[in-house]
């Protein structure tokens, strides 16, 4: 099978410190999106960031990952919300991601639903591309 391959393009006005510019997707699946520096140390409304986007890819990564284990286990989820937090810090880079998951899914215990989060979290493509580079973690959450 080919590769599927995504693009996103980002033009960069000045420099670091003062510069900005934006990132799009060539899809169109969203618009292009203003990015600065200031708004990657300091959050502020009217910009994303590179750690935001890569939340955005990891919880939606996730997200398939748990619901195709849920589905495998007898156990296909009638919703899950997953967010996924993204740290960086100045001069080290992205440090961690904490990575939470509620889930409607019927027939299942919590003990199975964490076990298979779990796993989910170490078997999900954007995981397996940060692995041994940055920290990890699942809380998931069952719901009536």
């Amino acid at each position: 099978m080919a590769a599927a391959t995504s693009r996103a393009e980002t033009t960069w006005k000045g420099d670091l410190m003062s510069g900005g510019g934006t990132v799009r997707p060539t899809s169109g699946a969203f618009a292009e999106l203003p990015v600065s520096w200031a708004r990657r140390t300091e959050p502020a409304a009217g910009a994303t960031t590179p750690e935001e986007l890569l939340a955005a890819a990891h919880s939606s990564c996730y997200s398939m990952q748990f619901s195709n284990l849920l589905a495998r286990a007898g156990h296909p989820p009638e919703k899950l919300e997953t967010s996924a937090e993204v740290d960086f810090v100045v001069g080290q880079g992205i440090t961690e991601i904490r990575l939470e998951v509620r889930g409607k899914v019927p027939g299942i215990d919590q003990a199975q639903f964490e076990e298979l989060a779990n796993s989910a979290k170490d078997g999900c493509p954007v995981s397996k591309a940060l692995a041994g580079n940055v920290q990890m973690s699942v809380r998931a959450t069952l719901e009536g």
